[in-house]
């Protein structure tokens, strides 16, 4: 599937496989901060407020990135928008580099903001992109079916990052206490050096891949081509003037708050002795199934959306996780840690469809539209903050109160919020 600058662009189709090389990359990216929080938690001694630094910056980058990224990709187009935000990506996974040599987490917090910059970048290009290759009915079952690509690198990552960053710094159990003052020097020098090759690799890929879209042409779309079956609701004069848009922002705020909260803290819950007992690289793992178990979900709810209603889904799944987080909450033993990895088959669906669901009928709104809803992924900065705030204080298995909350509001969005008025 390789394409020539002087020759025809390719068909929707080919673009629609290209551009599941960019949903898989930024998931697998994604999906390696949830090893760094409990890596970096451990290598710098910190509480879980500060290891929820590592997805504030990650995730503030949506919030400074997103109107920004709208504004470049309407002088770029789609593909500019796309190769810019793979360079900045690439550029921040370099950044891994130093941090790890000088041993600094906020030189580590800084590297995550810049890869997320160029992350925000290609979703705010790649996502209206995908919704207008092709009709506007199937749209959400679309851009579900490229999100559970997306889904795939976000169950690799997890896997890839316990062998190759928790694993490869282990150190022998011989417990912290009893090593001497050069051991202790190499142990940490093993759980710094963990993180830069990975991260260096991913620079590469990530650069090759810019090559290749570079020499593939990409169809031309027109803004909005793809955001309902209905027509486009009357112009207004300000994008916030969609009441549906602006409750599906706070859906992803909640929805991706809730969701990266969860992953982040779930090695540290099956790490519990009254839990699992499970030892980092082991618990990383297992992290995989969560994502994996997404992956499924979109798969098969890309099917599902053809012949059931998308909104309906979604409140299904938000309320199927309010359950399953009272369980986790009220149990104790593995069913915790079966209950916390099976949300990850309800979250499947909730992002294209919330982002898919707020886009219709925008019209000529439709990408700075996609740029407030990016901009919305900040809940990813802010819930698991405010979750690692309440685990130093209350405890780790009470906090999932939080995204409970926020899984909640998903469904009365759901159920209220998403038809188009």
């Amino acid at each position: 599937m390789s394409g020539n600058p002087a020759g025809a662009p390719s068909s929707p189709r080919g673009a629609l496989g290209a551009l599941t090389l960019l949903f898989f990359m930024w998931g697998l990216i994604t999906s390696l901060n949830d090893i760094l929080v409990p890596h970096l938690k451990a290598l710098f001694t910190l509480s879980y407020f500060e290891a929820m630094l590592v997805q504030f910056s990650f995730f503030t980058a949506y919030f400074v990135m997103s109107l920004p990224a709208g504004a470049l990709i309407r002088r770029t187009g789609y593909k500019g928008g796309i190769l810019i935000g793979l360079g900045l990506a690439a550029a921040g996974c370099l950044m891994f580099y130093p941090a790890a040599g000088l041993r600094a987490y906020p030189l580590f917090l800084v590297a995550l903001f810049v890869l997320a910059c160029g992350i925000t970048v290609l979703q705010v290009a790649a996502n209206p992109y995908v919704t207008a290759l092709g009709p506007p009915e199937t749209a959400s079952s679309r851009l579900n079916l490229t999100q559970a690509f997306n889904s795939l690198g976000t169950t690799l990552g997890p896997a890839l990052g316990a062998t190759f960053i928790l694993s490869a710094a282990a150190w022998p159990d011989a417990g912290a206490a009893s090593l001497s003052a050069a051991e202790r020097v190499l142990r940490e020098q093993a759980q710094v050096a963990a993180v830069q090759t990975p991260y260096v690799v991913l620079a590469g890929v990530l650069v090759a891949i810019a090559v290749f879209l570079a020499l593939f042409r990409l169809p031309r779309v027109a803004d909005g081509t793809a955001t309902g079956a209905a027509a486009a609701l009357p112009a207004r004069r300000s994008v916030w003037a969609y009441p549906h848009l602006v409750l599906g922002a706070l859906g992803i705020f909640a929805y991706v708050g809730a969701e990266v909260a969860i992953g982040s803290l779930l090695v540290s819950v099956m790490g519990l002795p009254e839990v699992a007992g499970l030892a980092p690289d082991v618990a990383g793992r297992y992290l995989s199934l969560y994502w994996g178990l997404a992956m499924a979900g979109r798969f098969i709810g890309g099917a599902l959306m053809r012949v059931v209603r998308p909104g309906g889904l979604l409140g299904f799944n938000a309320l199927a996780n309010v359950a399953l987080l009272l369980v986790a909450m009220l149990a104790s033993g593995k069913v915790v840690m079966g209950a916390l990895l099976a949300i990850g088959f309800f979250n499947s669906i909730m992002f294209p469809t919330i982002f898919s669901l707020a886009l219709r009928r925008l019209g000529g709104f439709t990408s700075q539209g996609s740029g407030v809803l990016c901009m919305a992924i900040v809940g990813g900065a802010v819930v698991p903050l405010l979750q690692g705030f309440c685990a130093d204080r209350i405890g780790l298995l009470a906090s999932f109160a939080i995204p409970l909350l926020c899984y909640v509001y998903v469904a009365v969005y759901a159920a209220r919020g998403a038809r188009p008025r």
